[in-house]
């Protein structure tokens, strides 16, 4: 049977502000504040929440047939919290249906993946507790900014204990293959791989307003028809898409939400059905190996990197972020650990893209690309020479990175102790238990035979009173009968 895999990603990135050379040293506050609330407010007013609702609405009239899943980067969920709590609220409902999987990824929305595998695993066990606190969901399934993915990432993937991934079934990649099967990490066959439809994908996110797309309008039967029509082999089929297309990339006048709402209907008729990603790989062997030996991205025609790293001044910012790593990762300064966080995020090296298809992306404030990344860099070199200041620049970050993997290791320990003692005080009590449980009925009998001496010293001392007043009934008449012997003898 044919299988969609349905999935959402929810990011949005912190605004920095206009952040010039003679503040550095002088101000160590770097976002605008305004804008925040203005963007994370309106994509949740004209996406995030009706999109949910329409969602919440499916898992109500299809029940456990209807499935979706999402990822949310740890800086979109402190943006959500902030200046929109009901998209939260709605996720939390959504979860409760059990139609719903919470996938893992980087905290910052990234490209620690890349640089740094100590601050890639830190990030992606920090986002994974986030949505364990929220969800109540622990993500078995790793997704990746802006899904990039390589045989080496899928590798460290598997050693976390992650069972899949998400990555892009992108052509150079691909070949003749199709994404419409299960694969494994070349470099670690224990976890499996679930590829991108970006043609399917892009039909709903990019192409359905389009009123010059050859199948305008998109109906949900006719959708539904395509993935029907696929080769008899090809069972699952993913389509993976930011939430922001719900209602920003295609507006709701577009009737996007209605599309979605009578998708699943169109599907049951023709035996499609819906899963989530660990239900896929658990009940679908991988049919072979996937090598991605370079990195794969779903950004751009190009499907990899480019878009954040193609040029000489995103490259140089990119060094510059990651060079004082060790410092960050050894430092507890709670600001300092914020502001790596939200500097991190993909979008500002992506402000600076000088890709000819990227002429009319929306930078923001930035006036050009070159506005970026000196703004950027301002930035950079303010909250470096804060890292600097805790720690001397004598120590190298070889030092600081062994003192960070020596806490981290310390870290680990001690909560595999807490595991154990957990385990064994659970074990204490069950033994307990059992324990008074045996001893009641001994208990008892113990109750019981002491009780039997008392009754039968009640009755002794009932009796012993009885036998002493009828003794000297008995005696008195004998007494008188003696007496009168006495005086008759006298007289």
């Amino acid at each position: 049977m044919k299988t969609i895999c349905l999935y959402f990603e929810i990011h949005q990135p912190v605004h920095l502000k206009r952040y010039r050379f003679f503040d550095i040293g002088a101000d160590h506050y770097y976002y605008d504040d305004y804008e925040n609330e203005r963007a994370i407010t309106e994509t949740a007013e004209r996406s995030y929440i009706p999109a949910l609702k329409a969602m919440l609405e499916m898992t109500q009239t299809y029940g456990k047939y209807f499935k979706v899943s999402f990822s949310l980067s740890g800086v979109a969920i402190e943006l959500l919290e902030d200046y929109a709590p009901e998209v939260i609220d709605l996720l939390q409902q959504l979860s409760q249906t059990g139609c719903v999987e919470f996938l893992a990824e980087p905290y910052s929305h990234g490209l620690s993946s890349i640089a740094n595998e100590d601050v890639f695993r830190n990030e992606v066990e920090r986002q994974s507790k986030k949505i364990k606190e929220l969800f109540g969901q622990t993500p078995k399934v790793l997704r990746n900014s802006s899904l990039i993915y390589s045989d080496e990432i899928g590798n460290i993937a598997g050693q976390m204990g992650y069972k899949a991934m998400l990555a892009e079934g992108a052509k150079h990649v691909l070949g003749w293959k199709s994404p419409h099967f299960v694969y494994s990490c070349a470099a670690n066959p224990k976890v499996s791989l679930l590829l991108r439809d970006y043609k399917l994908s892009d039909d709903i996110s990019l192409r359905f307003n389009d009123s010059s797309w050859s199948e305008y309008p998109l109906m949900s039967d006719r959708y539904a028809d395509w993935i029907a029509q696929l080769p008899q082999e090809e069972q699952v089929i993913n389509i993976f898409m930011e939430l922001c297309a719900l209602g920003i990339f295609q507006p709701l006048s577009s009737n996007i939400l209605e599309f979605l709402k009578a998708l699943p209907a169109a599907c049951k008729e023709r035996g499609i059905e819906f899963a989530t990603p660990s239900e896929i790989v658990g009940k679908t062997k991988a049919v072979a190996p996937m090598s991605m030996p370079e990195y794969v991205s779903w950004n751009d025609e190009e499907r990899d990197t480019s878009c954040w790293l193609g040029n000489g001044m995103q490259r140089e910012a990119f060094a510059k972020l990651y060079q004082e790593a060790g410092r960050i990762m050894a430092c507890q300064d709670r600001r300092i650990k914020q502001d790596w966080d939200r500097i991190q995020a993909s979008n500002n090296l992506r402000y600076m893209t000088t890709k000819p298809m990227s002429v009319n992306m929306i930078r923001g404030f930035y006036d050009s690309p070159y506005d970026a990344f000196t703004n950027y860099m301002n930035i950079l070199g303010d909250f470096i020479k804060r890292v600097q200041n805790l720690f001397p620049i004598e120590v190298e970050n070889d030092e600081l990175n062994g003192l960070y993997t020596t806490i981290h290791n310390l870290g680990e320990e001690v909560a595999v102790k807490e595991k154990e003692l957990a385990r064994l005080k659970a074990r204490l009590a069950k033994l307990e238990a059992s324990n008074s449980t045996e001893k009641k009925p001994a208990a008892k009998k113990a109750t019981a035979q002491k009780a039997e001496p008392a009754e039968k010293k009640a009755e002794s001392a009932a009796e012993k009173p009885a036998e002493k007043k009828a003794e000297p009934a008995a005696e008195k008449p004998a007494a008188k009968k003696a007496t009168t012997k006495k005086t008759t003898t006298k007289k």
